[in-house]
């Protein structure tokens, strides 16, 4: 284990490489609250797909969090643990597709590899909602929503795997890599 200064050196150097990474555009990353009681250093980000004048993204959205324990949790394999969501609506008779959550997963699993993003322990879930309002909500219709949830402890938790994550919220949302500012059809509001 190393040294009580070097781990906070690390978690340092790690967290200003986060914020220091460069996303595309069609994306707002922002800094926010850690959640309290994970770890005893985390750094917390959320990103919003073309966000409106209030901040509401209806493409896609997600959360990405760096913690570290040097006493390295059972189940972490290290001292360093991601958590990640992201998650976006789509179209209902996309939402049906059987395929769907086994697809959202090889986008981040490609992701990660793509970026360079080392890492072990790669677990999730990917979720697929189908939805129909009745009653007040009938005038909404059908819909749907794509929720992938995944941690995994890095290697060396640089940019790489913040980049990676920006990246699937924007496949999520629709809008794969070199993408930047085309328009995005057939997607729905978040209800």
């Amino acid at each position: 284990m190393a040294p009580e200064g070097a781990s906070e050196d690390d978690f340092t150097r790690s967290a200003d490489a986060l914020r220091r990474a460069g996303f595309r555009t069609d994306l707002v990353v922002r800094e926010i609250p850690s959640p309290s009681g994970v770890a005893p250093r985390s750094i917390a980000f959320a990103g919003d797909v073309r966000p409106d004048a209030h901040g509401d993204s209806p493409y896609g959205t997600g959360r990405f969090v760096l913690m570290h324990d040097p006493d390295e949790p059972e189940g972490w394999g290290g001292p360093w643990r991601i958590v990640s969501f992201a998650q976006a609506p789509l179209e209902p008779e996309i939402g049906t597709d059987p395929l769907l959550a086994d697809v959202a997963w090889s986008w981040l699993t490609d992701a990660l590899d793509a970026h360079g993003a080392q890492r072990t322990g790669l677990s999730g879930t990917a979720t697929k909602t189908v939805s129909r309002g009745f009653g007040g909500l009938a005038a909404q219709g059908d819909g749907a929503q794509i929720e992938l949830r995944a941690s995994w402890s890095p290697i060396d938790p640089d940019a790489s795997h913040i980049e990676a994550w920006a990246e699937l919220v924007c496949m999520l949302a629709g809008l794969p890599p070199g993408s930047e500012q085309i328009a995005v059809f057939g997607t729905r509001p978040r209800r």
